[in-house]
């Protein structure tokens, strides 16, 4: 065991749960109506709780044991087997299970943003119950499990494909099959507290240090490196969301430079553990520009009530950083380059492949996993609950008393 690794990850950890409780909790609860705050805080610490218990009985030993290139095995249920002197390289086991647990809660949660005003409590925890077995779980095991997609040497570093392109596709299928919130967009009105949204976003920007120099899963070069790439990227995106608001509104908002922020987050990922600060830069200029132009599409033209932005922001921007890693590992000082005899053009082939089984598993059982939560508890709010606020129509309480 190394006490230097270990301390570094005790602290990653923390930090990554800060992310859900109460970065994005936070982050999401300012941007819907107040009558609906205390639903959204609702989901994510549901979820986080619910997320928790999985993962200990099956997500863990299925996701990170052996048994073949699709899933992983049964040693480790319930975490048998994980006692106080098991180490998983140079960390205590049981922290490594801790550190990746953060990372279970968190994916299923960021869903909440694409169905937030509309759905059933129920229809919540039986959705995020069943997609971390059989979506999340799976495409752990592909990618950082020892699976067929890390076989096929895929660069994922802290989760482009594993956790936002995951997230993001299964979120938009969901919004679709659930429908737009009553009077959308017409009557849907602005976010109620943009400071809130403001607070959750700086709380994940720190919080994202846990998430990508953390997955280097030591106190080392690399995490060094993934920390600084991970903090231009963010800012950049911030800085481009900010400029084309202005451009094209007039005056900046601070709901959108967070967003920006958000999506600089994600674009850079995947690529955080091997790309350089040029890179980080690149990767928040892209991620910045094409995350504003998948809001446009989606809501504007398209007009798929994504209510706060999962695909736009989560789903593009972890595929954009998982494809342009293959061309920045090589860019600029500090890149880390890419394996022994593999070419751009094989990484990108490689790369390719990871975006679109990703895509293509998170879809199609997302799907079936909606459908079969329809037909046991219901998808959809009332109509009269929606009108009044699920706050009090599903909790009893209300965020505010005037």
């Amino acid at each position: 065991m190394s006490a230097a690794d270990t301390s570094w990850i005790l602290t990653a950890t923390a930090l990554v749960l800060l992310m859900t409780l109460p970065g994005l909790a936070l982050f999401y609860g300012g941007l819907v109506q107040a009558r609906n705050l205390l639903s959204v805080l609702m989901h994510c610490i549901a979820i986080a709780c619910l997320a928790s218990v999985l993962w200990f009985a099956a997500g863990y030993s299925l996701a990170f044991t052996e048994a073949n290139a699709w899933i992983g095995g049964f040693s480790r249920l319930f975490l048998e087997g994980i006692d106080r002197e098991t180490l998983s390289g140079t960390l205590p086991e049981s922290l490594f299970a801790m550190f990746q647990m953060t990372f279970a809660v968190i994916t299923p949660a960021l869903m909440v943003g694409a169905f937030v005003e509309r759905i059933k409590f129920g229809a919540v925890m039986l959705i995020s119950a069943l997609w971390l077995m059989i979506v999340y779980v799976p495409v752990v095991h592909w990618v950082w499990g020892g699976g067929w997609l890390a076989q096929m040497g895929v660069i994922d570093f802290a989760g482009g494909i594993v956790v936002h392109i995951t997230a993001g596709v299964s979120a938009i299928v969901i919004a679709i099959i659930l429908g737009p919130r009553t009077g959308y967009p017409e009557r849907i009105g602005p976010p109620h507290a943009p400071w809130m949204v403001m607070v959750g976003a700086a709380l994940l920007w720190v919080g994202w240090f846990g998430f990508n120099a953390g997955s280097a899963v030591a106190a080392d070069q690399s995490a060094a490196m993934a920390m600084l790439a991970t903090h231009l990227s963010a800012a950049t995106a911030s800085l481009v969301w900010l400029v084309i608001e202005k451009i094209k509104y007039g005056k900046p908002s601070l709901v959108g430079l967070v967003t920006g922020t958000i999506a600089g987050l994600a674009t850079v990922t995947p690529a955080s553990g091997t790309v350089g600060p040029l890179g980080g830069v690149i990767l928040g200029l892209a991620g910045g520009v094409l995350c504003y132009l998948a809001v446009d599409l989606i809501k504007g033209r398209l007009r798929i009530d994504d209510s706060l932005d999962v695909l736009a922001v989560h789903g593009v921007g972890g595929a954009t950083g998982t494809i342009l890693v293959a061309v920045l590992a090589t860019t600029g000082t500090g890149a880390a380059g890419l394996a022994d005899g593999m070419t751009m053009g094989g990484q990108l082939g490689v790369q390719f492949t990871g975006v679109v089984a990703g895509i293509v598993w998170s879809a199609v059982a997302t799907i079936v996993i909606v459908y079969v939560t329809k037909a046991l508890v219901g998808l959809r709010a009332t109509s009269d609950e929606e009108i009044e606020g699920l706050d009090f129509a599903h909790h009893g309480e209300t965020a505010y008393r005037l």
